[in-house]
């Protein structure tokens, strides 16, 4: 290599430019393009680059740190030779001999349920005096060539023949005693029996007088399980995960619905992590999944190392007021994500669907930090990574909140929202709200970027204090009436310059919106057809070969969301995040 063209920029073929401005010239004369998009993508030809080739020029940085990813990994246990199998066939002594099982029961025993047998009561996972880390096991007696493989979800039908343990009242169908450790189970079905019209947690891991790390609960698995309320009952979790070291894998949560107050799929608040929720569908009419919401005993303590993974989190429609397949029950219905209370966070290849204007504004998403009563001011919502995921048919997007505004607590920083399709968040549909991508506020290091989002309502709605070192990049977005704006400040730079410090804008698409109103470096088609998408109408957004808007992101990449990547990520099986220091299997 000649020394003196090391590190110089190489320079496109020379019929690039030819072909693109052809290409320009051939859409602005079909009127496909507007004049304003046209001389913004001729701006950028100036100094572009074949597609994925163009480094970042002199100055032109992004700011912001990358979220921390999990730490700690947990993973499904490897099977093992049984020490010892106890078998609980069904009688009318079934319930005590369940019991006396899980009392008797050592590390490296399986516990066998007969298939299609019913175990009515309150059963408690005792703390064994035995330090060993083999798993106890509760299974099906069935074979495993009757269960789905690992890696696929349960559903009703995959688990009409498991055996179920009922709770007959209030309480759990299972909990823990403090300390007790390495119980894993599968292929059971967890319900409420049909007279029971209210249950604060059907499998409640923990609980809320624990109040020193070493009584909690720990290394605790449920696997291709079938956990939910019924139709008529108040059921307001169907999972607690107040443990250290909880999983839930390949399972079916449904039916946790309350009238008047919150219900969750899962939850967790008195408990350390690290947690690994992966290929579950998740129902709940509150918030679907929610860490934190009430102040752990345990002081200090944050919900930490949590990987959320090719999940489903739905709310039904027959659940919605309005909807012509209501049920006639007014459940009360939040959203489908909220972290509270949380610390390094990946939220990775899920799908949240169906979320309405009901006890809350329907923001769909949710980072905001709360010292939920008052005595918890550690509460902390800080390195988030959601990306690859899908957020559809909800009324609002994203809420981040930088601190309590009631209580005190600390700031949130380092949240990434990258790679990420969100479509249909569309007030008008959804129940009559506002239609907004994005709500913040004082908040410090958040990154949004590479995300289409096709919403009814403005982009972004600022206010309160600014929020610092926020990067804005390479999103495709419709503009709509206000596109970015904030408390007594108009669309765009004003909303930026009052709200915002150290912000990074540019490469975005901004359809419908005003180039003088924003910062340099942005795009503005004058409608959603100038795009190029593939097929938007059938639901791909991915850009076609001759979208402007290919390659021109600040890394060389397409602007909006990588839809193979999204694709890719949805389909994912393997259960460990990339860069984690687990000590996992796969």
């Amino acid at each position: 290599m000649n020394k003196k063209n090391a590190g110089a920029r190489k320079r496109p073929p020379a019929n690039f430019w030819t072909s693109l401005a052809l290409v320009v010239l051939l859409m602005a004369l079909a009127g496909v393009m507007s004049a304003a998009t046209c001389e913004a993508v001729n701006q950028e030809s100036r100094s572009a680059r074949p597609a994925q080739s163009r480094a970042l020029a002199e100055g032109e940085t992004i700011t912001g740190s990358k979220p921390a990813l999990p730490r700690p990994y947990v993973d499904t246990p490897s099977a093992r030779p049984a020490r010892r199998t106890l078998r609980i066939k069904a009688s009318a002594s079934a319930a005590s001999d369940l019991q006396a099982a899980l009392d008797a029961a050592m590390p490296g025993d399986v516990i066998l349920l007969e298939a299609g047998a019913t175990y009515t009561g309150n059963f408690v996972l005792p703390k064994k005096s035995s330090t060993q880390t083999d798993w106890i096991v509760i299974r099906t007696a069935a074979q495993d060539s009757a269960l789905p493989p690992k890696g696929v979800r349960v559903d009703p039908e995959a688990a009409k023949d498991f055996p179920k343990i009922v709770s007959p009242n209030a309480d759990p169908a299972l909990s823990t005693a403090a300390g007790a450790h390495h119980f894993r189970f599968l292929g059971i079905e967890f319900a409420l029996a049909p007279q029971v019209s209210k249950n604060y947690g059907l499998v409640t891991f923990g609980s809320n007088a624990i109040n020193a790390l070493e009584l909690l609960p720990q290394d605790l698995v449920i696997d291709r399980c079938y956990i939910h309320g019924h139709a008529n009952a108040d059921l307001f979790r169907g999972v607690v995960l107040n443990c250290a070291r909880g999983s839930v894998f390949d399972s079916y949560i449904s039916e946790c619905h309350v009238q008047g107050f919150d219900a969750q799929a899962i939850a967790c608040w008195n408990g350390t992590g690290p947690f690994n929720i992966t290929n579950n569908y998740l129902e709940a009419s509150g918030e679907n999944i929610m860490f934190g919401g009430a102040d752990p005993k345990i002081t200090n303590l944050v919900p930490a190392d949590i990987v959320f993974r090719g999940n489903l989190c739905s709310k039904p429609l027959p659940w919605k007021v309005d909807d012509p397949s209501y049920a006639g029950k007014h459940w009360s219905v939040k959203n489908l994500f909220e972290l509270k209370n949380a610390r390094r966070v990946l939220v990775e290849g899920n799908i949240f669907e169906n979320n309405w204007v009901d006890a809350q504004s329907g923001l769909s998403i949710l980072f905001t930090p709360r010292n939920q009563e008052g005595t918890a001011p550690w509460s902390a919502v800080e390195d988030v990574t959601f990306t690859n995921n899908i957020v559809r048919h909800v009324s609002g997007g994203v809420n981040i909140l930088g601190l309590d505004n009631l209580q005190p607590s600390q700031q949130i920083k380092r949240i990434a929202i990258y790679n990420n399709l969100f479509e249909d968040v569309n007030g008008k549909n959804w129940g009559g709200g506002n239609g907004v991508f994005l709500t913040i506020t004082d908040a410090v290091e958040v990154t949004i970027d590479h995300n289409t989002v096709l919403q009814s309502g403005n982009i972004l709605n600022a206010y309160g204090k600014p929020s610092a070192g926020v990067v804005f990049t390479n999103n495709l977005v419709l503009h709509n009436e206000y596109g970015i704006i904030g408390d007594g400040t108009g669309t765009g730079q004003a909303t930026l310059d009052k709200y915002f410090t150290d912000l990074t804008f540019k490469k975005n698409v901004l359809v419908g919106g005003q180039p003088s109103k924003y910062p340099a470096k942005n795009f503005f088609p004058a409608q959603l057809s100038e795009v190029g998408f593939i097929n938007a109408a059938e639901g791909n957004f991915e850009l076609a070969l001759l979208s402007l808007f290919r390659g021109l992101g600040t890394d060389g990449k397409d602007i909006g969301c990588d839809v193979n990547l999204l694709k890719a990520a949805l389909n994912l099986r393997s259960r460990k995040p990339a860069g984690s220091g687990g000590d996992g299997e796969e």
